[in-house]
């Protein structure tokens, strides 16, 4: 009896132990931090990505800053400057395509803006992947919006002799609605709905990557770095609210943690994605932290908020001018929270 016991004293004491072991690699997979690490990144491998209204914000982050953020992804989303500052365009022109965008008045309009510094200088587009993937489901962002982002940059480069070797892909033949395709994480294909992620059968995420940073070297397996979160108020410029979160989340490779070169991807989530919204399921369920580990890329995640002052109440990011007239340009709020953030990275300055 007594050895019995004994038997199942040790055995209880296995399983506390084995639960704390549990616990301890869960603890190491995510961390809390209030501030973001500090890598050895790769300037030349910093890329941004967006869904939906993270689709307009990756392409003002890439024309503002071109010199910061070299190749752009966008899925579901439109042109550079659709809504120009008007939220009747953004939800007519922009999504519905009625009218459709004018892609080669508005990269016209880019380059007037350009010179006079409102954006960034545009010959540092040479040599720039841009990447426009839309569903063929997609009930929101009408098709003829999507190909106009992709002709908005076939404009540029016909426009432009130092553009000669942009290279701009458009991708419509998946079948998938309004939603970050996934392989087998979110909703079924075909429902349009929180958190705007698709079992689709088709990894957009691995997709993403080989558009921006070539042929993957291996076949991805479970992430196995570290997802954290940090504080974003922390980035403020000049203190000034970038009508984000509290916290923003960051997934890092155990390579770059251990200080190898590592490039970076801003992944921007769509309206209604944030992580107030739908918890941490595109932080973790979008599918690009598993292909960072194949790349050596850290993957940022900022997170805004909803509001009503100003007029924000789904969490979007800002294309169509509630942060202010300046919301696209290299004075824009957000966008710079955004170099501030890589810069906080370890991004080198210049």
């Amino acid at each position: 009896m007594r050895n019995e016991i004994r038997h199942r004293a040790s055995r209880s004491a296995c399983g506390v132990i084995l639960l704390a072991a549990l616990a301890a690699t869960s603890c190491a997979r995510q961390k809390d931090s209030h501030s973001l690490p500090s890598l050895h990144v790769d300037p030349a491998r910093v890329a941004v990505a967006g869904l939906s209204s993270g689709a307009y914000m990756a392409t003002q982050a890439q024309l503002a800053y071109p010199e910061i953020f070299h190749d752009a992804a966008m899925i579901s989303g439109g042109p550079y400057g659709c809504a120009q500052g008007k939220i009747e365009n953004a939800v007519s022109a922009c999504m519905k395509g009625d009218p459709a965008p004018d892609a080669a008045a508005l990269a016209a309009t880019a380059r007037e803006r350009a010179a006079k510094g409102e954006l960034g200088s545009l010959d540092k587009l040479a040599g720039a992947k841009v990447y426009v993937l839309h569903g063929r489901s997609d009930p929101v962002v009408a098709d003829k919006v999507a190909r106009a982002a992709a002709d908005f940059y076939t404009a540029l480069k016909a426009s432009e002799p130092a553009l000669s070797t942009l290279e701009v892909s458009y991708d419509g033949e998946h079948d998938f609605t309004h939603t970050m395709p996934t392989l087998d994480a979110g909703n079924p294909c075909d429902k349009l709905g929180p958190p705007f992620l698709g079992k689709c059968g088709f990894d957009a995420a691995g997709a993403v990557f080989a558009a921006l940073y070539g042929a993957p070297p291996r076949q991805p397996g479970a992430a196995a770095g570290e997802l954290r979160r940090f504080d974003q108020n922390a980035l403020r410029q000049e203190g000034k609210d970038a009508f984000l979160a509290d916290l923003g989340y960051v997934y890092v490779p155990k390579s770059c943690l251990d200080g190898h070169a590592c490039g970076v991807l801003v992944a921007l989530h769509g309206c209604q994605q944030n992580a107030d919204a739908v918890g941490e399921a595109f932080v973790r369920d979008a599918g690009f932290n598993r292909w960072a580990d194949v790349y050596d890329v850290a993957v940022l995640y900022p997170q805004t908020r909803a509001s009503f002052t100003p007029l924000n109440p789904k969490a979007c990011w800002d294309w169509f001018g509630y942060s202010g007239a300046n919301y696209d340009t290299r004075d824009a709020v957000q966008l710079r929270w955004l170099v501030r953030a890589l810069s906080a990275l370890g991004r080198p300055a210049g």
